[in-house]
C-alpha cells in the first residue's frame, strides 16, 4: 500500500498548496496507511436525535409569525399563457402578496436559470431555451409554476389560488421521443434538445462489419419520481439589506450565486444560503429550482419571511424526473466471444425545460462508464434529448452511470443467451487485466486500478452460484420460476474535486469541524467526526460537524456523485496534518526545542514523561494566548476521481399463474476501497439497491395523452415496500484507490448502478425457459403475465 502511495505522491495528484503539501507527503510516508479509516463499524450519532423526532428539517425552522406561500399551478401541459388576474386574489383574507410571471419585471426582476450544456455531435450549440422562474409566454408541463400567492395562513393562500383561473390557449401535446410534433420552445427545432455524439463511428461500424458475432438489443429505462421522504421546500428572510435562504438541498453555494445574478446582491456580503436536516436527495435536490427564487422575491418585496414547503403530489409534478430513455446496443465479439467493439444510440426525455445537468445525464456521464469494465476500444455513442410536455429531468441516484451500466450489463446478458455462453465467462473474458492499469478507456475516463476478476470470484463465492441449480429445482417444484441475474457494474465519481475543512478548538474543550459537503441521511456527522476521531485521539464525543451554512463555510463542492467521503475526509486529513505541525512546533517551543512526534492520539515529548492529547495542547495554547493555532483551514484538490466497482447477483421467483416476481435472493460484493465505516457503507448500498429495485419492479410515471401525470400520488405510484426486499448479503473485496491518499473509492449510489441490470437479467433469465426473449421495466405482475401468456400462445 505505501508503495501504491508514494506514487500516487509522486505524481502531484494531490494540491494542498506549498508547505502544506509537504508535510502532509511526509505524514503519509512516516505512517501506517491502516490507521487513516480504520473500518470499525459505527452506529450513526445523529440518530438518537432523528428518531426521537428532534430533527430540524425546514417544516421545523420556519420563523415564528413567517408568511405562507402557494404556488399557482398549469393545469394544462402545453398552451400558450395568456392573462393571469390576480387583482381579486390580492384582496382576499389573508393574503400580503400575488405576483405572476409578468409582474417580476415591474419587480426589477429579469432572471433566466442557468444550466450546463453540451455540444452536438456537428460542433453547434445545442439548444438553450430561457427558463424563468415564472412562466410568462406559454406552459410545457402539468405543474408549471405560473403565480405564487403569500398570505398569513397556508389554507389561506391556497384558497386564494384555487380562484384563479389563467387564460391558457392550449396546444398539441408532445409526449415521444422524437423528431416533429408541436413545437414546445423555439430555440429547439424539431424539439431537440441536443444531438450529441463520442468516439469513431467509422472505424465502430467496420469493427462491427467484420465481427464473427454482433448482438442487438433494445433496452428502455422507465421514468421515475424521486420521490424523497422530505419534500421540496423553503424559507426566506431579507432584513437590513441581507437575503437569508434556507431550503432543503444538497449544498449552499451553487444557489448562493444564482441568488446574486437573480437579485443583483453581492453574494459573500448580502447573501447567506442554509440547509439544515434533509430528509433524503438523491440528486434531485441539488439543483436550482424556480420556487426558491420566488420566495426570497416575495421575502424581499415584503420585507417579511416567506414559507413554503411542496406537498407530495406538487413535488410529483414539478420534481426533475429520472431515467426516461430507450438505448440500442450492439455488442461485436471475435471468435472466441471477446468484445471487439460496442455502439450505442439513446434517446432521452428532457421534459418540458431544461434542468440544471439534464443534457450531461444521457451523454457526457453516459459515456463516462459507457463501456464498463471490459477492454475495447472502439466503442461509439450517440445520444439525442428530446423535449416534451412533461416534468423537466436531471440526476438522480447515478445521474448517467446507472443507465449506461444497465445498458451494457443487459446486453451482455442477452449475448450471452443468444451465444450460448456463460455470462460470467463472457464477462471475464473482456476484462481489463490488473496489469494495464492506470487505463483511459476509449471514450471518457482513465480508471486508476481494477481487479475485476477478482472481484467476481469472491463474488461467485459470497452468492453460493453453485447451488443456484438446485435452487431453481426447488422453485420449478414448486410450480415457480427461478432465475439468476448478474452485473458487473463501474461508478464515476462526479462532482467538484476540490474540497475545504476548517477545524476549531473552542474555549469549552470541544472542537467544529466545519465541511464543505452536505448530508442528506447518509450518516456524515458520524463518518466525517469519527474520521477526525481516529485521526487525532479527539473523542467523537467532543466533535461537531459543521454543515450546510455559507456564512460559516464560505466555500464548499457539496454532496453529489458520491464524492462526500473521499473529498472532504482528504481535505479533513490535510487540515490535522497542519495542526499537528503547529502543535509539535508550539511544543518545542514550550520545550526548549525538544523533539515532538504525534501518534494519532498523544504529543510525545522527547525527555519528557508528559502526553499531552490534542485538546490539552489546544489548552495550553490558549493560555499562552497562541490562538492562530486553534482555527486551522486547508484546501485539497484531486486530480481525479475514482471508480468504485463490483458485482451484483440477483434472484427471483415468478409465480406465472399471477406473474408476480419476487426478488428471494440478492447478493453483493462491492470494491469501495479502503472504509472509514463499513456499516454506512452497507447501509448506502442497501438504498441504492432499493431504489433500483423500486424501479425495476414497481415504480413507473404514467401520462396520459394530454399530459397529464396519472401517477401523481402514493395510491398510483408504486413505491416499493419493506416486503418487496430480501436480506441483502454484502462483501467487500478492497483494492485501494490511487487517486486519493486514503485509497477510498465512493460508496453512495453503487447500490443503484448495479442493481437496475441484476433484477432485469434475474426476470429475463427465469422467462427465457417459456420463450420470453425480451420485457421491459418495470416488471409488474401484469407485464408479465402478459408476456408468459403470449409466448405461450405464439407456439
Amino acid at each position: 500500500m505505501l508503495g501504491a502511495f508514494g506514487a500516487f505522491f509522486g505524481a502531484g495528484a494531490l494540491d494542498t498548496g506549498g508547505r502544506g503539501a509537504r508535510v502532509l507527503r511526509n505524514w503519509y510516508r512516516s505512517h501506517d496507511m491502516e490507521k487513516f479509516g480504520k473500518s470499525q463499524p459505527m452506529r450513526r450519532v445523529e440518530d438518537a436525535r432523528f428518531l426521537t423526532g428532534q430533527g430540524r428539517y425546514i417544516d421545523d425552522i420556519a420563523p415564528e409569525g413567517a408568511l405562507h406561500a402557494v404556488f399557482l399551478r398549469s393545469q394544462v401541459a402545453h398552451g400558450v399563457l395568456g392573462d393571469v388576474d390576480l387583482d381579486d386574489v390580492r384582496q382576499m383574507p389573508g393574503v400580503k402578496l400575488a405576483f405572476s410571471g409578468a409582474d417580476l419585471a415591474g419587480m426589477g426582476i429579469d432572471y433566466g436559470m442557468d444550466f450546463d450544456l453540451v455540444e452536438n455531435l456537428d460542433g453547434s450549440d445545442s439548444a438553450n431555451p430561457p427558463r424563468r422562474i415564472l412562466a410568462t409566454d406559454k406552459v410545457r408541463f402539468v405543474g408549471e409554476a405560473i403565480a405564487v400567492v403569500v398570505a398569513e395562513t397556508k389554507a389561506q393562500a391556497k384558497a386564494a389560488a384555487e380562484s384563479v383561473f389563467p387564460d391558457i390557449d392550449e396546444l398539441p401535446v408532445k409526449l415521444d421521443l422524437a423528431p416533429g410534433g408541436e413545437t414546445i420552445h423555439a430555440e429547439a427545432p424539431d424539439n431537440v434538445g441536443y444531438d450529441w455524439g463520442v468516439g469513431d463511428f467509422d472505424k465502430v461500424d467496420a469493427a462491427i462489419r467484420g465481427a464473427a458475432h454482433v448482438v442487438k438489443t433494445r433496452i428502455a429505462d422507465n421514468r421515475i419520481i424521486v420521490a424523497s421522504m422530505e419534500p421540496r421546500g423553503c424559507y426566506a428572510e431579507w432584513e437590513d439589506d441581507r437575503l437569508h435562504l434556507a431550503y432543503s438541498g444538497q449544498g449552499v453555494w451553487s444557489i448562493r450565486a444564482e441568488l446574486a445574478k437573480c437579485f443583483g446582491l453581492d453574494r459573500r456580503t448580502q447573501i447567506r444560503v442554509t440547509n439544515p436536516d434533509v430528509g433524503g436527495g438523491f440528486g434531485m435536490k441539488g439543483m436550482d429550482y424556480p420556487e426558491y427564487f420566488v420566495v426570497c422575491a416575495a421575502a424581499m418585496k415584503l420585507g417579511q419571511p416567506v414559507h413554503w414547503v411542496a406537498e407530495r403530489t406538487e413535488s410529483m409534478m414539478s420534481d426533475n424526473g429520472g431515467r426516461d430513455l430507450v438505448t440500442n446496443t450492439e455488442l461485436a465479439f471475435d471468435e472466441d466471444h471477446r468484445l471487439i467493439a460496442y455502439r450505442v444510440e439513446n434517446v432521452s426525455n428532457l421534459g418540458g425545460q431544461t434542468s440544471n445537468f439534464g443534457q450531461k445525464i444521457q451523454s457526457t456521464l453516459f459515456a463516462k462508464v459507457a463501456m464498463g469494465t471490459y477492454d475495447v476500444r472502439d466503442v461509439a455513442i450517440h445520444a439525442r434529448g428530446f423535449y416534451t410536455n412533461t416534468t423537466q429531468l436531471d440526476a438522480y441516484r447515478g445521474a448517467g452511470r446507472p443507465e449506461a451500466i444497465f445498458a451494457l450489463e443487459r446486453s451482455m446478458d442477452n449475448a450471452a443467451r443468444e451465444l450460448g455462453i456463460n455470462p460470467w465467462d463472457l464477462r471475464r473474458k473482456s476484462f481489463i487485466a490488473p496489469d494495464k492499469f492506470p487505463y483511459q478507456t476509449a471514450v471518457a475516463e482513465k480508471y486508476d486500478v481494477g481487479e475485476f476478476d477478482r472481484v467476481l470470484t469472491r463474488a461467485y463465492a459470497e452468492c453460493d452460484a453453485d447451488g443456484f441449480a438446485d435452487r431453481r429445482a426447488a422453485s420449478e417444484a414448486e410450480g415457480k420460476l427461478r432465475g439468476m441475474g448478474l452485473c458487473y457494474y463501474i461508478e464515476s465519481i462526479l462532482g467538484d474535486k476540490d474540497e475545504r475543512a476548517r477545524i476549531e478548538f473552542c474555549e469549552d474543550g470541544t472542537v467544529k469541524l466545519y465541511v464543505g459537503t452536505q448530508s442528506n441521511g447518509q450518516g456524515h456527522e458520524t463518518v466525517f467526526a469519527k474520521f477526525l476521531s481516529d485521526q487525532t485521539g479527539i473523542p467523537i464525543d467532543k466533535i461537531r460537524v459543521v454543515q450546510g451554512d455559507s456564512d460559516l463555510i464560505p466555500k464548499g463542492g457539496g454532496t453529489g456523485g458520491s464524492r462526500s467521503v473521499t473529498t472532504q475526509s482528504t481535505a479533513t486529513l490535510a487540515t490535522v496534518t497542519t495542526i499537528r505541525g503547529h502543535f509539535e512546533a508550539y511544543l518545542s517551543d514550550k520545550n526548549d526545542g525538544a523533539e515532538v512526534e504525534f501518534d494519532d492520539e498523544r504529543f510525545r515529548i522527547k525527555g519528557s514523561n508528559e502526553t499531552p492529547t490534542m485538546l490539552d495542547v489546544a489548552a495550553m495554547a490558549r493560555e499562552d494566548g497562541r490562538t492562530e493555532i486553534l482555527d486551522v483551514r486547508e484546501k485539497i484538490e484531486l486530480e481525479q476521481g475514482s471508480f468504485p466497482n463490483g458485482a451484483h447477483i440477483a434472484e427471483v421467483e415468478i409465480d406465472p399463474d399471477t406473474g408476480l416476481v419476487k426478488l428471494v435472493k440478492y447478493s453483493v460484493t462491492d470494491d469501495f476501497g479502503n472504509l472509514i465505516n463499513p456499516m454506512l457503507a452497507e447501509g448506502q448500498v442497501h438504498g441504492g439497491v432499493a431504489q433500483g429495485v423500486g424501479q425495476a419492479l414497481t415504480e413507473h410515471v404514467v401520462y396520459d395523452e394530454y399530459g397529464q401525470l396519472l401517477t401523481a400520488s402514493f395510491m398510483d405510484y408504486g413505491m416499493p415496500r419493506a416486503d418487496d426486499m430480501p436480506m441483502i448479503h454484502f462483501t467487500t473485496e478492497t483494492v485501494p484507490s490511487t487517486a486519493n491518499p486514503l485509497g477510498m473509492k465512493g460508496c453512495g449510489e453503487a447500490g443503484t448502478v448495479a442493481s437496475l441490470a441484476a433484477v432485469s437479467n434475474a426476470v429475463a433469465d427465469a422467462l427465457a425457459s417459456r420463450g420470453v426473449d425480451h420485457i421491459d421495466m418495470p416488471f409488474t405482475p401484469a407485464k408479465i403475465w402478459h408476456a408468459l401468456n403470449g409466448a405461450i400462445a405464439a407456439e
